[in-house]
């Protein structure tokens, strides 16, 4: 009922938001006819309120990474977007360069929380001046049709080994958020197997490897409810219309509500602010908050399998950290790593996955050697700060950069 009632208020809305792009077009014209500046009339709030009604909607589909080009050394390079595997719930995207020196292979695992792998746009922009980069680019689970089965947790694990195999041996792994978890999973289990495709590095960035440790109030909500209250009032089904009607989904619009509750106000204030600006004729001041939003709106359904065992296993059950999770009914020993270099990365102010429980991982993985283990806590950043802005870009990827380096 969930999903069907946002449908049909969204469906409801459209026509009025097609009303309002068009007259705040036309509105414009008149101002720019009069003298081409809508901050010195009236009419330019008029234009504004119509441009926040047709903002006011959310997208179901990924937004472009928009990486044309990088700069590698002293020369600008093309970047062109190719699929190295695609399965029907993901897609191993590769941003493949015109260089003459083999760079260290590195595959981005982006977070199934809600949003699209383009939340992670800087991140990537940034490595792609060293490394030859991959990224795990998940699909819409609304998208993805019933006949394609299940997918949980051991199968978004599955992905990823899956993902490295094809890249072959050497590669490296950088993940950012919810998806450390299976990404130290993933390396465990590959070690454990003798694996050829085990990575090089692995670098964990704000991910909640053991949310016991520091509780925030993402961690509080996850643990305050049993998993059927979870499975009984946050799981929907996708509606006709769609490809994966008939799928059950955690949907991804939920997951936004949650985000924007916790911090409802600042969100507001953006909001009068983008009307202020927009009404002031300050386009340029402006368009930095609409490309945040454009992309903070755009969602993506997580399959409510996936969904409810991430969170009875990782946020309620803590298996990981205890030694109690398992993989395709086998145990997952993170002590058996040893060929692969460990970093771990936290944000003195994150709100989302506190100090500590990235941390954690150092202390499962007993089998790497103590010089190829590295800690970093940034200081001043919060989630978003860890893997994007400027302290990222300045000061943590050249960490990340160095632990690449030193186990190539």
């Amino acid at each position: 009922m969930i999903y069907t009632g946002y449908q049909a208020q969204s469906d409801l809305m459209e026509p009025w938001r097609s009303f309002s792009e068009q007259a705040m077009a036309n509105v414009r014209g008149i101002v720019t006819g009069l003298n081409g500046y809508a901050g010195q009339t009236p009419f330019g709030a008029i234009a504004a309120g119509f441009e926040m009604i047709s903002r006011a909607k959310l997208t179901h589909t990924r937004p472009s990474f928009d990486i044309p080009s990088v700069m590698v050394g002293n020369r600008e390079v093309a970047v062109v977007e190719q699929p190295a595997m695609q399965t029907p719930f993901g897609t191993l995207l590769h941003f493949k360069k015109d260089v003459e020196t083999a760079q260290p292979r590195v595959m981005v695992v982006a977070p199934l929380s809600g949003h699209f792998a383009t939340l992670l746009r800087e991140t990537v922009k940034t490595l792609l001046t060293d490394h030859d980069v991959y990224i795990t680019d998940w699909h819409n689970a609304r998208d993805v049709p019933v006949s394609a089965g299940r997918f949980g947790f051991d199968e978004y694990v599955d992905h990823m080994i899956k993902f490295l195999e094809a890249l072959g041996p050497g590669a490296h792994v950088v993940a950012v958020c919810q998806p450390c978890v299976a990404a130290l999973v993933a390396a465990s289990v590959m070690a454990k197997n003798g694996m050829k495709a085990q990575p090089k590095s692995l670098t964990l960035m704000a991910g909640p490897i053991d949310c016991r440790i520091n509780p925030t109030k993402v961690n509080e909500l996850a643990s305050g409810k049993p998993i059927e209250w979870f499975e009984k009032n946050l799981i929907s089904v996708v509606p006709p219309q769609h490809k994966g009607a008939g799928r059950h989904v955690y949907p991804g619009f939920v997951q936004l509500s949650a985000f924007m509750s916790m911090n409802m106000d600042r969100h507001v204030k953006a909001h009068m602010d983008l009307y202020q600006n927009l009404a002031r004729g300050e386009f340029e001041k402006a368009q930095a908050t609409k490309d945040f939003y454009d992309e903070y709106f755009a969602v993506l359904d997580l399959t409510a399998e996936f969904y409810l065992e991430t969170v009875q296993w990782v946020f309620q059950e803590y298996l990981l950290p205890k030694g109690e999770l398992k993989f395709q009914g086998e145990l997952v020993e993170p002590k058996a790593i040893r060929k692969t270099s460990l970093l771990t990365v936290e944000g003195e102010r994150d709100d989302i996955c506190a100090l500590g429980q990235t941390l954690a991982a150092q202390d499962l993985c007993t089998g790497i050697r103590p010089h190829r283990k590295r800690h970093h806590m940034q200081a001043g950043v919060g989630h978003y700060g860890v893997f994007s802005g400027k302290r990222w870009t300045g000061q943590i990827y050249p960490i990340v950069r160095n632990t690449i380096l030193a186990a190539e």
